[in-house]
């Protein structure tokens, strides 16, 4: 198993003390804890892309642009891209230019966003983003794969003998297809042979599953090795105590609020956007979450393996509003108790 760390950026005031710290501190904290996570031996660090509600991640190419500059060895992934609200000529451009300065290091996680206000912040019409993103996405293909490129289709204007500037450092970096809700992105996935990110963050383990099966059966079914179905799954945050008592007594508070701060009710029903693991008991038994004592912890990304068979595992340290200090606390135990613990029981040759 590899892992990652994501950051979304967020920003919200606290869940209980309610601080908001400026958001020149958040981007510091974050790109702080990408040099953290590089030196703990994580494989790849991930900052997402928001464009509505309480983030900070409208720009990540620029963030992951400060973290090349940071780091020299981690790959820096995005969690996701949302190539849909985008022109794929800008992203193979930023995103290409980004991979020169990291020499190679960057690797896209592409999606159509889970937040519902930022088609209407571009000016597109969310009953079209499944369109919108399958044009945009084989547009970046070609892009980054073909030089003088001819092309036309609904979204933007046609190109004539297109050739974007710079070029990938060492041919197209790996795009992964973040899946939450749709069979859509696994589907365009298994396609093109592409590797599945599933968001592994809020909805029941089964959820998530049915979208993996979905995947690798049409993977197969286009004619590509199913050895090379790769996948990745998320998590719905990472909080480690020295028993599933000590994190309960911790972490309780700190958790339902959390909850219930980031509840929706303008889109309660919709699968996806709030989680039903409302106590935190409930998310350490049945969630998503990562919660509770290493071993715990290890058994519970064991068993998703046995249903996922994923080769990369995402976690985050900065959604509940840990301070640096625990972050960096959590992290180092993440890496040093329950990493080798995977790392051994549940191998992988992604990107070895």
């Amino acid at each position: 198993m590899k892992f990652s760390v994501l950051s979304l950026i967020g920003h919200a005031p606290h869940p209980l003390d309610h601080r908001l710290p400026s958001a020149a501190e958040r981007f510091e904290e974050v790109i702080d804890t990408g040099v953290v996570a590089e030196r703990l031996g994580f494989d790849a660090y991930a900052i997402g892309e928001r464009h509505a509600g309480p983030f900070l991640s409208s720009s990540p190419s620029v963030v992951l642009g400060a973290l090349a500059a940071r780091t020299s060895t981690i790959r820096l992934l995005t969690g996701v891209t949302v190539v849909a609200i985008l022109d794929p000529v800008r992203v193979a451009e930023d995103f290409a230019t980004l991979d020169q300065i990291s020499r190679g290091r960057i690797e896209l996680v592409v999606g159509k966003g889970v937040e519902a206000g930022h088609f209407d912040l571009f000016g597109l019409d969310e009953e079209r983003q499944w369109d919108l993103q399958r044009e945009k996405y084989e547009l970046l293909r070609r892009l980054w794969s073909e030089e003088g490129v001819d092309w036309e289709g609904e979204f933007r204007p046609a190109l004539k003998n297109t050739t974007t500037l710079p070029r990938p450092y060492a041919g197209p970096p790996r795009v992964w297809h973040g899946s939450a809700t749709s069979l859509d992105s696994p589907e365009l996935a298994a396609r093109h042979g592409d590797p599945l990110f599933t968001a592994n963050a809020i909805q029941p383990r089964a959820a998530y599953a049915r979208l993996i099966d979905h995947y690798r059966e049409r993977f197969e079914a286009y004619g590509h090795d199913p050895a090379r179905a790769h996948v990745a799954a998320g998590s719905g945050g990472l909080l480690i105590a020295d028993s599933s008592q000590r994190a309960v007594e911790r972490y309780k508070e700190l958790y339902e609020a959390k909850v219930a701060q980031s509840f929706r009710p303008h889109l309660e029903g919709r699968a996806g956007y709030n989680t039903p693991f409302r106590t935190i008991e409930e998310a350490i038994a049945d969630g998503p979450q990562l919660i509770g004592s290493p071993q715990q912890i290890i058994d519970k990304i064991l068993g998703w393996h046995e249903v996922y068979g994923h080769d990369l595992q995402s976690v985050g340290v900065d959604g509940f509003g840990l301070g640096r200090d625990e972050q960096t606390e959590t992290l180092q135990r993440f890496a040093e108790e329950i990493a080798p613990v995977v790392r051994r029981e549940a191998p992988s040759a992604l990107w070895d």
